[in-house]
Order: C-alpha cells, then structure tokens, then sequence
C-alpha cells in the first residue's frame, strides 16, 4: 500500500510557508484608525518641510543681511548674540513643527472612544474591544438571532394539537384522556433540563420567574395551564435516576430522556422540532388514547393543517413523542442514536409563541433608514420565521427577498464537489433577508461568505448576534460581535465584541448611533485642528520671513497648541449622538476623514483668520493708534501690538470651535450646544485662562495688557467666524470642484502582497491546526478504509478486474500494477468528500450529525429533486478520471494501491492470478 504525501499548505510540505504567515503583521487596522494614521503622516511631513523652511530662510535671512549687506565683519565677542539668534530660529521653527503636528489625534480618539464606551454601558452595550465601538458606525449588516433579540425570550404554549384535535387555546385536562395526559406530564417533566424551572413572582402581582432553557420552560408552563405540577414527577423520578440522555444541540434539533422501568423494559421520550420528530413517529395517540398507524400521508396532513398555520402566526413548533422497548428484548445499543430516536409514538405537537419586542420593528426601520440591511438567521421553522421576520419589518410584503432553509442553502452555495464557492454565495447574501432551520456553520459560512464578497463597491461590515456556544466562530469572524448578557454562555461572550446587557436589538442601534458619533467626533475635531494648523503655520512662517520674528511666540503657540489638541479634543470628542445620524448611510471604509464640505470649511475659515490676523499685523498699530512691535530687538519688553494679534488669533478659535460642531454644512452651529457641559466649560475655562494670560502673563507670555476697547475690538473679529461660517454654508460644496477630500483609507494595493494571504489580519492557529487535524484524519481513514475494500475486492475479484477494464492505462509504470477503483461503503454514507474540505467553511462543519429521513443523508446534491434520487446516486459510483489516480488524498473515494509485480507470487485461478491474466 501507498498513500501520496498530503501536498498543501496544511500539511508537513507547507510547515515553512505557515512560519512565514505567522511572523507576518496584522493586515487591517481598524478603519479609523488605518485613515487617521495616514492623515498624520501626510500632516506631520507638510509641517516637518514648513518648519524647515522656516528656519533655512530666517538664517540665511539673517547672515545675508548682516554679513552682505550691512557688511559686519565677524566679531568674537559679537558670537554669543549670533547664538542666540540662530537659537531663536531655531525655537520658532520647532514651534511651527509642533503647531502643524497633530500630537492631539490619538488624544481625541482616545477620549472619544473611552468617552463613547463609558456612555454605552448605560444604553446597555459593554464594550469589550474598544475599537468595536468605531467599527459598528460603519455596520452595512447586521446577522440577528431571532429568540430573545427580536423576541421577548418569554416563551408560552399558545395551541396544542393533542388526540387528534388542533386546540387554538390550552385545553382544559379534562378533554385530554387521561393516558394521554400521563404521557405529557411525565415526557415533559423528565425530558426537560432540571435546571429549567418555574419560580413564583419576586413581586405580588408580577409574572412567574422562567429560569433556564425558555422552550422547556414553555413547555412547564404548558404543565402549570393543565394544573399538573412537573415537580411531582421529579421528585418521584430524580435526575440520577435518568437511565440515558441525549442532549439537545443545533444538528439534532432534538432531545431524548431514556427511562428504565422496574420490570427491566425501557421507556425513551423525545422532544424537538415538529417536522423532524414527526419523521421519525410510525403511530399517533388517536383521540381515545390509543395508538393507531400514523404513515407519510397523514404526516403530511397534519404539517399543512397543524404546523404550517401555527407557523404562519409565528409561532415555534414542538413535537413531543415516546416509545417504549420491551423488557423480553435484548437491550438496545444506547450509543447509536438514529436506532434508538425512531418508531416513535406522536403524543402532541404543541405551538409555542414568543412575542416580538415592541421596539423591534422602529429600530429594525431605523436601521433600514440607515443602510443597514438586517438579516435573521433562526433554528425556527421557515414559516415561524418569516412571520416573525414580517412582524418585525425585515420582510415586507411584495419585496422580492429571500427566506431560505439551511439545507437548501447549503445546496444553492456549494459545488458539485461539495465545496462552497464565494460566487454562489454572491448570488444570493444581496437579497438573503431570512436563514431559517440553520446550524451555527450556516451561520458562519454566511458571515464569512458577506465578508469576503467583492460584488459591492465597499466591503461590508457585519455585526452578528449570538448567545450560544456554538456561536462563537460566527461572533469572532464578525467585524463586531453582539453576545447575549442575560441568554449569553460565557464562550459566546468571550468571542464577542459587544455585550448586551439586556438581550434587546434596539441596544443595537445606539451601538450604530455611538459608532457613527465617534467618526464624526474625530471629524469635528480634525476640522477645528487643521484650520488652526494652517493659519498657525501661515502665519508663523511669512511673519518670521518677513519681520524676522514669529508674531505669535513660542510660549503662545504652545497655549495654542493646547487648546486645538488636548482642550479641543475633550470638548469636540465627548459630544453626545442625535437621531440625526441614522439619517445617512455609513461611511464606508474608503470614504475621507476630510470630505468636500470640512475642506470648505477649513479652507474658508483659514481665509478669514489670516485676512484678520494680516491686516492686523501690518495696520494694526494705525487702528489702533500704538507703537508698532514688527522689527523689535531680541530683548524688546511684549508689545500693546503683537499682544492684540496672539489675542485675536485665540478669540477666533474659540468661536470657530463652536463653527467646528457641524461638518456636513448645517447652518444651526448651536443646535444642542448645552447638551454638551464638557463643551461649555472647556470654551468658557478657556476664555478665563486667556483673559488672566493676557492681562497678567506679562514677560513670560509675551503680552502686553490690553484696554476695554482692545478687547472688545479682540472679541468682535473673534465672533466674526460665525457670522463668516454662515456664509460659507451659503456656498455650494458642489460648484468647488478644485476641492480634494483626505484622509482615505488603506486601499488594498497599497498593502504587501504577502500580507493579503487569507485571515492574516488575525492568525487563527486553531483553524489551522483544525485543518491539518482533519486531512490527517481522512489520512488515517482512508487507509483504514482501503486495507478493508482491498480484502473485500481479493474475495469478489470481479470488482478489480471490472476497474482494470475500465481503465486499462494504468499498469504502464515500472512494471507496477496500479489498480483504481471507486469503493464505496457505509463509513462514507453520510460524509462530505475529504476533496470538498478545502474550504475552512468546510473543515469546520466536520464531522456533522444529520437528521433526514430515515435514510443517510450526503450533502452534496446540487438539483431540487435529488433527495429521491439520493440512494440510487450512492450505489451507482462514476469511473474515476485520468488525473486523480496518484491522488488518494485529494480524492476521498478513490483510492490507490500499489503492488509490485515480481513481489506477487499467484496460482492459477486464484484473483490475483486473472487479474495478471486480464492485464
């Protein structure tokens, strides 16, 4: 026997390529920060040039004048004056440097995300990953569970279906035969978890306490409305007394209790959705208690008189069931399931209703309103869950949406291989609004599947919501995972991004509204900086060519300077969100920090301050009749002149702070001004501070004080920003073409090449080494396999030389017998091919348990009517093509053996004799 060498990236051939993946960097920041980080950049090498400029033009300035034109000879003694005067530059360049820099970036989104995240905690949203909260004001999806987030979570039985009528109300107990009625207590009361309980009310008045799974506790309740008390039966049979359990999970979709009775036989009572257990049951309790045959016809009656209508009133479906082994019996294989949970005996099929949450549908149409497609991915039954989709806005009537089963999902987006195929999946996510019957696999192979599309311009960014275990790889794939606080299991919350505390998808929402202020946060504060930015360099620059001397010092500047970075960023970072943000669609990941309208702005407002601040610094000493501070000597006391200047120019942010509170050209710059008391006290403190800097800095500040008049002068040119800001809006952005946005995101050419390997930004060993782990298991399966289709074949014969028949071509090497065949056995039944697992969307489904019919299921039919086809497709195994007969990896059915021909030694008639016969 011969196995080839496993040849991918998975396996030892590719343990140096992983190496290499492993040492590489993160691929993605997070949006904001990837656009803010490369604003910064571009900024601080603009100001890092100016400020040399600077400092080259002031000193050759300097020396040509003195040692060219004036034609001073170098003095020994006069060289410490020189020192100080390149030393002066020097300052005045470091002071453009430090003005241009934006240092208070990271500030601002610091602030503003810790500001945001602090604010969530009390519209229920804990934030565990800080930079989650930016990404969610981006959201273009969201993937919803339907219990609990949609829902109320408080689950009641609404309609029962029991002794063979459909009762649209609880029946009174006295209309259920009392056989009957026996079944139901004891099923329900042992095949519900015996931590699902119904406590009493913690206040007088006040509903029952459901602890626990809330379908058992539906069901309890169910016990309750028939005055039938499940703790009786607890007590009489405790939980250590169960003889086996099968426990419920997503695949199953069922749960089953085995009790074993005193005179030795076994009674099994199951629990689950409808159309499953009613698959399974072969009799029915009929209406006098007595079980009759139930067969294929009268299933499918009671699925369009029973299920189907209480489906289409939203509600969740429950088969209950039993069967009992008899005690003269041998004892069943209690390990093999699909044996053990058939034959039953259909008691009930009751419907279990789950109230919408009022809020839903507003938040699901804000949403909406938004760009904010929201997808529902339920276990429910599909109708149960297109009703509940339509009552909460996602389905609108006359729409042409999708509503689409896992099963049939499953077929629509895979190959005949087996293998998920992202242009499948494209087809259908745009118009996917409901993914019902799903398994968490589904779930995340549809994340995955949105992600990774390339059919919209932008890549869209989803947040999901999940509350279960199996949750978790959906919940971390996700660019934002919401996890239940209060149904939530600790891996759901541990995988997740986002907590919400109260299980309520209108938390979701004001997780969108955060997300979105913190963009436009960041953006405010970058609208006031830049502007600030320009006119300080500007000024700062000409001023020092041509007076030889900044007018603003560099004590002043710093004061700047810490109002436009650290001041600034706690006013303009903490402002709270309005409604009026889920008014536009998000921004997208390669939308500018900067757009046309903040470049107006910017530009518009630098124009007024440097018109003010010029006509200021060369007539200012005319209006307001005072000595002239341009041309001072080095050690000149501050001047009435320059003072009125750095006075101005601090008035003017101040009030164009107020201007900066509106970056999409609204007009109302106060419109909830006092909202904001961070905001208030920065500008007012800020006000103070300058008055005392001025009045009293004296020396140490460069300022002369200033009269009444001055300062009421300081403080009309100040609030002209305003009045100057509205006639800015006045102009359309759209007629300036000669306008640039800046401040873009990262877009994939600009990264390496080996960084875009697949899920680079996060390296997943476990997925990895999950891969790995599943190719050498088919590894080991495969051989298994073979050495028990090689004796089977020596004992037949016929079937080897029906194979060596068939492809005669493949004894030419080297005089070794390569013989090919397609072996199929039980072991495969039911599995996917090892060839489809190429996909991680693939190894992460395996091994899967399916529930069909009573037949094996393999989940590779790509047509509509090939589940009845399904067993004659099995036995019938195509020849296997040319290329796949070295490879018994890549092919999981076809399978390689290796014998030497001088090794074989055969007698006449034996099989390996006319197999070299037949050769």
């Amino acid at each position: 026997m011969e196995m080839q060498p496993l040849k991918s990236e998975e396996g030892g051939d590719g343990d140096e390529k992983d190496k290499k993946k492993a040492n590489l960097p993160k691929k993605e920041k997070s949006v904001l920060q990837g656009k803010l980080t490369k604003l910064a950049v571009q900024i601080g090498k603009a100001g890092l040039l100016m400020s040399a400029i600077t400092v080259i033009i002031l000193v050759l300035y300097f020396v040509i004048d003195t040692f060219w034109v004036q034609k001073r000879p170098w003095l020994a003694e006069c060289t410490p004056i020189y020192i100080q005067y390149f030393v002066k530059f020097f300052i005045i360049g470091v002071t453009v440097l430090v003005v241009a820099v934006p240092e208070g970036l990271p500030l601002a989104v610091t602030i503003s995300l810790a500001y945001s995240v602090k604010k969530m905690m009390k519209d229920n949203n804990l934030v565990r990953h800080l930079d989650a909260c930016e990404t969610m004001g981006n959201a273009t999806a969201i993937c919803s569970d339907k219990t609990g987030t949609l829902t109320m979570n408080r689950m009641t039985v609404v309609q029962a279906y029991i002794n063979e009528k459909h009762y649209k109300k609880v029946p009174e107990p006295e209309a259920i035969p009392p056989n009957i009625l026996s079944y139901l207590v004891t099923g329900i009361s042992v095949n519900c978890a015996y931590t699902s309980k119904i406590l009493p009310p913690e206040k007088e008045g006040g509903l029952p306490r459901h602890v626990g799974n809330k379908t058992e506790c539906a069901l309890l309740g169910f016990l309750l409305d028939l005055k039938r008390d499940y703790q009786d039966v607890r007590n009489e049979i405790p939980e250590e007394a169960l003889y086996k359990v099968y426990t419920f999970n997503s695949v199953r979709k069922s749960m089953s209790t085995v009790l074993k009775n005193s005179d030795g036989s076994y009674r099994i009572f199951s629990k689950g959705a409808s159309e499953i257990i009613l698959k399974k049951c072969f009799k029915i309790l009929s209406a006098n208690g007595e079980a009759k045959v139930f067969r294929p016809r009268d299933r499918d009656d009671i699925v369009k008189t029973v299920i189907e209508p209480m489906a289409s009133e939203g509600l969740r479906t429950i088969c209950l069931a039993f069967r009992d082994f008899p005690a003269g019996e041998p004892e069943p294989e209690w390990d093999n399931e699909n044996d053990i949970v058939t034959g039953l005996t259909c008691i009930a099929v009751v419907g279990i209703e789950d109230p919408v949450r009022p809020e839903v549908p507003d938040a699901i149409k804000k949403c909406q309103r938004a760009g904010i497609t929201v997808r529902m991915v339920t276990g429910d039954n599909i109708n149960t869950a297109r009703a509940i989709a339509t009552k909460c806005g996602i389905l609108h009537p006359g729409e042409d949406f999708l509503c689409l089963e896992g099963k049939d999902f499953n077929r629509r987006i895979r190959n005949e291989k087996g293998e998920i195929e992202q242009e499948r999946i494209d087809k259908i996510w745009p118009k996917l609004r409901v993914l019902a019957r799903s398994s968490p696999t589904d779930k995340h192979t549809l994340v995955k599947g949105i992600i990774d599309s390339t059919v919209s311009d932008q890549r869209q960014v989803v947040a999901v919501t999940g509350d279960g275990t199996n949750d978790g790889p959906a919940l971390k794939k996700a660019d934002v995972g919401f996890a239940m606080g209060i149904a939530g299991t600790d891996v759901a919350k541990e995988a997740s991004d986002i907590i919400l505390t109260d299980d309520n998808f209108t938390s979701i929402v004001k997780a969108v509204m955060w997300g979105r202020n913190v963009y436009d946060s960041i953006s405010k504060f970058l609208q006031f900086q830049l502007t600030v930015n320009v006119v300080a360099v500007i000024v700062a620059f000409t001023g020092a060519c041509i007076t030889q001397d900044s007018p603003l010092k560099a004590v002043q500047m710093l004061w700047v300077n810490l109002i436009m970075d650290t001041l600034a960023s706690l006013a303009l970072a903490t402002e709270p969100p309005t409604e009026s943000l889920l008014l536009r669609k998000p921004y997208g990941r390669n939308k500018p920090l900067i757009s046309r309208t903040m470049m107006k702005n910017i530009l518009g407002h630098a124009f007024y301050q440097l018109v003010v601040v010029f006509t200021l610094l060369f007539a200012g000493e005319k209006f307001f009749d005072i000595d002239s501070g341009r041309n001072a000597p080095l050690h000149a006391p501050p001047s009435e002149h320059y003072t009125i200047v750095f006075n101005t120019f601090v008035l003017m942010q101040l009030f164009n702070e107020i201007n900066a509170r509106k970056i999409h050209g609204e007009r109302n710059v106060f419109e909830g001004i006092f909202n904001n008391a961070i905001f208030c006290t920065i500008v007012l403190g800020t006000f103070v501070v300058q008055i005392i800097i001025v009045q009293f800095g004296g020396k140490p500040f460069s300022c002369s004080e200033l009269s009444i008049e001055q300062w009421l002068w300081s403080i009309f040119l100040g609030m002209g920003t305003l009045l100057w800001g509205q006639l800015i809006s006045t102009i359309p952005t759209s007629r300036l073409k000669f306008l640039k946005e800046a401040g873009h995101g990262t877009q994939k050419e600009e990264i390496p090449e080996e960084e875009l390997a697949e899920d680079v930004e996060e390296i997943d060993h476990a997925e990895r080494e999950l891969r790995r782990g599943q190719i050498l298991w088919f590894r080991g399966l495969n051989r298994i396999q073979t050495q028990m289709d090689v004796v089977n074949a020596f004992q037949s014969g016929s079937s080897i030389q029906g194979a060596l028949r068939r492809q005669p071509s493949i004894a030419s090497q080297h005089h070794d017998i390569r013989v090919v065949n397609a072996f199929r056995s039980s072991l495969y039944e039911g599995l996917e091919k090892p060839e489809s697992r190429s996909s991680i969307h693939n190894f992460m489904t395996h091994p899967e348990f399916r529930i069909e019919d009573s037949e094996p299921h393999i989940p590779l039919i790509d047509d509509t009517d090939a589940e009845d086809d399904a067993p004659t497709k099995r036995n019938s195994s195509p020849p296997p093509s040319p290329n796949k007969n070295n490879n018994a990896v890549d092919s999981g059915i076809y399978l390689t053996i290796e014998m030497n021909k001088s090794a074989t030694s055969s007698s006449p008639g034996s099989p390996l004799h006319s197999l070299e016969t037949s050769l």
